[in-house]
């Protein structure tokens, strides 16, 4: 059986490293193309020369004289605004595994899109900034979409070989993040180390804050939207803090199918690389004496309102998720750099939404121009909303 020719767009990051990690186990089956990142040139080196790609790319050209040095001759370094659309694109290429995070996976995954690829995507914002569009090239090219994110891949294992009118609600999985038992006070006075302690997984920085506000769970509702066709109202979220339920499915009889497995990333990146198959991948399985207890609880949104940005934006539909997800990544980024407090997040998503002006069935220019714009005027939101900004 010929092997599985995939490139790896956000290498270096936490879901590229597990990428990585999961081809190597499974050399047999898959042959990394290439792996892309924007900076961390040593560790993008390092993936090449142990991957022995015959591809590496940085989005930063003054990156290309150092990765040059640092790479066998063999490998052919890309760099600049279009090399991961060019690496992902490649005819020898099969499967383009996004893991950018942010915004900048849009246009070479539209660009993959474009060329029949399969997208193994864990990048959520791709779907959230232009779902209608990714969705439509998609069923116009014959290109499949396979979700990494585990919540997105436990809906998809669920719903296999099921109909879509027996389908009466999504579940989608909350760990709850560090903040599960705050208060509003808490809340307001919380450190970046606390916004940054999750409890269950280890991811990078902009994820895990997005996962203490529960914004991840807001750009997941978006995602799964696109992803599965359904609505928003058949579209929920429960707090499981074990992590053990990746998410479920209740149908129309009032049943459920959940996926488990213990919490680990690599789990949904190598179902996406298999896919059709399951194959043994040297992971834990599930330690019933080890994990004895499972419980729920709905989340409060008047602590957490990043659900109801989400279901607010959907209903608005256009340009308004795009302004959401735009407002966050621009929040999150002042946060990090000390500039606002943590629930100074959710002020500013809510002004810049309320603000802006939605473009219905928007062109992929004014979903970039809306995204551009919502990160501008986030920028000035401190001010608007009285935030002091160092």
């Amino acid at each position: 059986m010929n092997k599985k020719r995939i490139v790896i767009l956000g290498s270096t990051g936490s879901v590229g490293v597990n990428a990585v990690k999961v081809a190597k186990h499974l050399k047999d089956e898959i042959e990394v193309v290439g792996v892309a990142a924007r900076n961390n040139v040593e560790l993008l080196a390092q993936q090449a020369r142990e991957l022995q790609c015959p591809f590496v790319v940085s989005s930063d050209p003054a990156a290309k004289q150092r990765l040059e040095s640092l790479v066998p001759e063999s490998c052919t370094v890309m760099t600049g605004d279009n090399a991961m659309t060019d690496l992902a694109v490649m005819p020898e290429v099969d499967v383009v595994l996004c893991a950018i995070v942010g915004t900048g996976g849009l246009t070479p995954v539209l660009g993959a899109i474009k060329a029949g690829k399969t997208i193994a995507l864990a990048s959520k914002e791709i779907l959230v900034m232009a779902g209608e569009i990714v969705m439509a090239e998609t069923a116009a090219s014959g290109s499949v979409i396979l979700p990494v994110d585990s919540e997105h891949s436990a809906i998809f294992q669920c719903l296999e070989g099921r109909r879509h009118e027996d389908v009466s609600k999504l579940i989608l999985t909350a760990s709850g993040g560090p903040f599960r038992n705050s208060t509003r006070a808490d809340i307001e006075c919380a450190s970046m180390d606390h916004a940054l302690t999750h409890p269950v997984w280890d991811m990078g920085p902009k994820v895990t804050i997005d996962s203490a506000s529960m914004m991840n769970k807001a750009l997941e509702i978006i995602e799964a939207k696109w992803l599965f066709d359904v609505p928003p109202e058949k579209i929920d979220v429960v707090i499981h803090p074990q992590s053990l339920i990746h998410s479920m499915v209740e149908f129309v009889d009032g049943t459920l199918l959940a996926q488990m497995s213990t919490p680990d990333m690599r789990f949904p990146i190598q179902y996406a690389l298999t896919y059709p198959r399951k194959l043994p991948g040297g992971l834990k399985p599930f330690d019933f004496n080890k994990f004895r207890q499972i419980s729920f609880e709905l989340p409060d949104r008047n602590i957490f309102p990043s659900l109801d940005f989400a279901y607010s934006a959907l209903r608005e539909g256009g340009t308004m998720p795009a302004v959401m997800n735009a407002a966050n990544e621009t929040a999150v980024d002042m946060f990090r750099k000390g500039q606002i407090k943590f629930h100074e997040i959710w002020n500013i998503i809510e002004k810049s939404m309320s603000k802006h002006g939605t473009v219905k069935h928007p062109s992929l220019y004014e979903i970039l121009e809306a995204d551009r714009w919502a990160k501008d005027f986030a920028q000035n939101a401190a001010s608007a909303i009285g935030v002091q900004v160092n």
